[in-house]
């Protein structure tokens, strides 16, 4: 499949190629449909990409695997994609968890976002990465006020990954 890429969002168009868009989205819980478009996050395509499910090209050029992985690199978004390629090869439904102040929203096997809420919020961090007390209980307050676990995923230098199941608890 074809996709463009144009800044941070990689878009399909529909009538190129609308079953296999339309059951990216629908059946697999891929980006967002808007109007005749399906819009993946850079992190949702490079993952399409690597498992030799779509094609991005820029300006009419198609782009290798590691000019896609160099842009993420230089985004700063390598961790979350190494996040992201984990939780999706475990079989986990994820979408982003911006308005949460998260990374994703990540759904339970067999859930997917039309057929209720997620269960967690995912937090990426490095391991050297310095984090206040405050921040960290703001990210476990805002995850209880919405009915949800965090997933703090610590990604370190050899891009390994261990997930924190945090849960806010009275004293």
């Amino acid at each position: 499949m074809r996709a463009e890429l144009s800044d941070e969002i990689v878009t399909i168009k529909i009538q190129e190629d609308s079953q296999r868009a339309i059951s990216l989205n629908q059946k697999s819980s891929f980006g967002k449909l808007e109007d005749d478009v399906l819009e993946l996050s850079l992190v949702e395509a490079f993952y399409l990409m690597e498992h030799g499910r779509l094609k991005i090209y820029q300006k009419d050029k198609k782009l290798e695997e590691n000019v896609i992985r160099e842009i993420i690199k230089e985004k700063g978004v390598y961790g979350k994609y190494l996040v992201y390629r984990d939780l999706k090869n475990r079989g986990y439904i994820i979408k982003t968890g911006f308005k949460y102040g998260s990374e994703f929203r990540l759904y339970k096997r067999g859930k997917s976002p039309g057929e209720g809420h997620s269960d967690f919020l995912v937090k990426v961090v490095y391991e050297n990465y310095d984090i206040s007390v405050l921040n960290f209980s703001s990210y476990v307050r805002v995850a209880h006020g919405v009915n949800k676990s965090l997933l703090l995923a610590v990604v370190d230098d050899d891009e390994d990954i261990t997930y924190y199941e945090i849960e806010w608890t009275r004293p």
